[in-house]
């Protein structure tokens, strides 16, 4: 069986009111645009997700919400707080939990995101943001396993890899 990960960075966060800790920063003007950006470039390839595992920080939850009006419904959305500012382990472990989905959108933060996303596909994309994994970046991702609970570093394989500056236009 074939399963598929989309792993999105949240968009890019406010700094406007210092007031505000971490976990509560919201978009601003530019992370919204890219958050609806990615959603529309996920519903025109057709990679749509049947659960939505996501950080419980508000600026994952603004992306989610402004993404998800271009897609179907996912059967299941889970608030993670494991998946706030989560390294690749943490990341690893909220997917392997991932019981009934066979496509599987994952929103969390970097440096784990990135570290995440280098670790789990065999041959990394030839884009020069992937490393990097700058706000929104979006990579597509398919596994030949039975279940999430079998994922392992360097067993999967790019099927496409987007960040909004590319969406642009």
């Amino acid at each position: 069986m074939t399963l598929r990960l989309i792993l999105t960075r949240h968009a890019k966060s406010s700094w406007d009111d210092p007031e505000l800790s971490d976990h509560a920063r919201t978009l601003n003007k530019r992370g919204k645009r890219a958050a609806e950006a990615v959603g529309g470039w996920l519903a025109e390839k057709g990679y749509l997700p049947d659960l939505v595992l996501s950080s419980d920080a508000i600026r994952t939850q603004e992306t989610w919400e402004r993404m998800k009006g271009h897609l179907p419904p996912p059967d299941r959305v889970e608030w993670t707080p494991a998946l706030y500012l989560a390294g690749p382990g943490a990341i690893l472990k909220a997917l392997r939990g991932a019981k009934s989905a066979r496509n599987v959108l994952l929103l969390a933060h970097n440096p784990g995101i990135s570290q995440f996303a280098s670790a789990i596909v065999a041959i990394p994309p030839r884009h020069k943001r992937f490393h990097d994994y700058p706000t929104c970046a979006t990579l597509v991702a398919d596994f030949d396993a039975d279940g999430w609970n079998e994922l392992a570093p360097g067993m999967g394989s790019v099927v496409d890899f987007t960040v909004p500056a590319d969406l642009e236009g």
